[in-house]
């Protein structure tokens, strides 16, 4: 998708601050962070959203979460992390592309 920022990122268009990067998903840290570690795990291929996900894309979605703990481990959350899908306006996404917060590091704020 020509304008979105995430393909353009993915696709090296415009510079990211990346951790980890392989033929499936692009890990950068966010420019806004929320935490101490603030990174965010976003599939290559555009998906606007977790509500567009399917049984085809399995693979991919396992991808990314079985690569969340070891990106937790690499940026020193050994005490554990947070990770947050928001999904839709409604559920907080501004970017309309799927990714996934990873958030750690000093204490986060409760859901309450």
């Amino acid at each position: 998708m020509s304008d979105c920022l995430f393909c353009k990122i993915a696709a090296g268009e415009i510079p990211s601050e990346a951790v980890y990067e392989d033929d499936q998903v692009i890990v950068f840290k966010d420019i806004y962070p929320k935490a101490a570690v603030h990174l965010l795990v976003v599939p290559r291929e555009h998906i606007e959203s977790l509500k567009e996900m399917d049984a085809s894309r399995d693979a991919l979605m396992a991808h990314m979460m079985h690569l969340l703990p070891k990106l937790a481990e690499d940026q020193g959350l050994h005490n554990g992390f947070r990770t947050i899908i928001n999904t839709g306006p409604g559920g907080g996404q501004e970017i309309f592309h799927l990714h996934i917060h990873l958030l750690g590091g000093g204490r986060l704020p409760g859901f309450g």
